[in-house]
């Protein structure tokens, strides 16, 4: 990727934590400081900022923030003009900014929705129109076959999940009995468990109990009666940011001291809140860190602690790595011929054939895609929460 040139402004004291900077993230990321330059692409983004997924959309809102220092009005490259909407958290409200993004803005393509759920209900209806789909935080089984328009820039749970069961054999060798536990109203969570299941199996372990829930619910003492009666030495939870958060807390508080290992739902420090000083010790795999050493990367984390004084999140790098996807692609094809001298439809495939075929180096790590648009990642991580005094936490990365 070429050196990162836009100039970069903190606006926030440092002592600004996110949960106080968001609310203004939304309106700052929907609204240019100028009018767009000439030849802006408009790129939309459905991102959450509503329901359980906006824990998730906050992060993703942090990471287009220093997405748009860098793409917005780049030295060299291609402009853009990024227009966002609240992709709520369920199907309705992602199938209702995706029409918006398609028939109002006329965007040259869209990254989102945040919840692979959402993508089920709101992709084919961009697959119909003919434009390109980012999929930044979809991990469930089935994203990119939606469509010959739909791209998935995120591992998906088949690849990721099993890591973090190895992991916690590792922690405690002598584990046998494991309890799954799984949100049965979500696509993410029911995909992502079916992986979790298998690789429970796998590793030669003893599957004892597998119980289900709605992600509604929020008193979950008869389901973990049933999952202790179990003797469990490891409990697995398919669950967003905030159900999740919930079970931690309580499976802590009714007595379990067991590993408990998150998956991607737990991928954000907005959970921290919600399970507190109980979030500590879980373990998630996870496809970004921090701490990963490149160039990009670098500057990437840069640019996020000195807005946001905290490091990036794994949403926050997807987000950000989305974008630069798309920026590059569009690099490529206004190198053939100016985007802006080709028709709407003609630019849409001309991108989706440029992200495609390009290698890309993000924040992630190297990334390209398969021709049915799966994503190939290098590099993966396994973490494990670390709580502090005052109710902070870091994602600790494991050997």
């Amino acid at each position: 990727m070429p050196v990162l040139r836009s100039p970069f402004h903190p606006a926030l004291s440092r002592t600004l934590g996110l949960a106080a900077v968001v609310l203004g993230l939304a309106t700052a990321c929907q609204e240019s400081s100028a009018p767009p330059v000439a030849g802006a692409q408009p790129l939309g983004l459905a991102i959450a900022q509503t329901g359980n997924a906006s824990l998730f959309g906050q992060e993703q809102l942090a990471g287009l923030q220093i997405a748009k220092a860098v793409f917005e009005r780049p030295a060299t490259g291609v402009p853009i003009d990024f227009r966002v909407q609240d992709s709520g958290s369920d199907e309705a409200s992602a199938i209702n900014a995706f029409q918006t993004l398609i028939n109002v803005n006329e965007v040259v393509a869209i990254i989102g929705p945040t919840l692979s759920q959402q993508a089920f209900g709101a992709d084919p209806i961009a697959e119909r129109a003919g434009v390109p789909v980012l999929a930044a935080s979809n991990t469930a089984k089935g994203i990119p076959e939606l469509g010959q328009f739909i791209v998935r820039l995120s591992a998906p749970a088949s690849v990721v999940a099993p890591q973090a069961i190895a992991a916690a054999r590792k922690l405690n060798p002598q584990a046998q009995r494991v309890v799954v536990v799984y949100a049965q109203d979500d696509a993410y969570s029911r995909s992502e468990t079916e992986v979790f299941q298998k690789a429970v199996k796998d590793a030669g372990l003893n599957l004892a109990l597998v119980q289900r829930y709605q992600v509604s619910d929020s008193d979950f003492q008869g389901l973990i009666s049933q999952a202790l009666q179990q003797k469990p030495d490891i409990i697995v939870l398919s669950s967003l940011a905030a159900d999740g958060g919930n079970l931690v807390r309580q499976l802590r508080e009714l007595g379990y001291t067991g590993l408990i290992v998150g998956g991607n739902g737990f991928n954000t420090p907005n959970v921290f809140p919600v399970c507190q000083q109980r979030c500590d010790g879980i373990i998630v795999a996870q496809t970004y860190s921090p701490n990963f050493d490149s160039p990009v990367n670098k500057d990437f984390r840069q640019r996020y602690e000195a807005q946001f004084g905290k490091q990036p999140s794994q949403f926050s790098a997807q987000i950000f790595s989305a974008v630069q996807v798309i920026a590059e692609s569009l690099n490529r094809v206004n190198q053939q011929q100016p985007v802006v001298n080709l028709p709407l439809p003609e630019r849409r495939k001309a991108l989706l054939q440029a992200m495609l075929s390009g290698t890309y180096e993000t924040p992630l790590g190297r990334l390209s895609f398969t021709p049915g648009g799966e994503v190939n990642q290098e590099q993966f991580y396994v973490a494990r929460i670390r709580m502090k005094p005052d109710g902070q936490g870091d994602f600790e990365l494991l050997p």
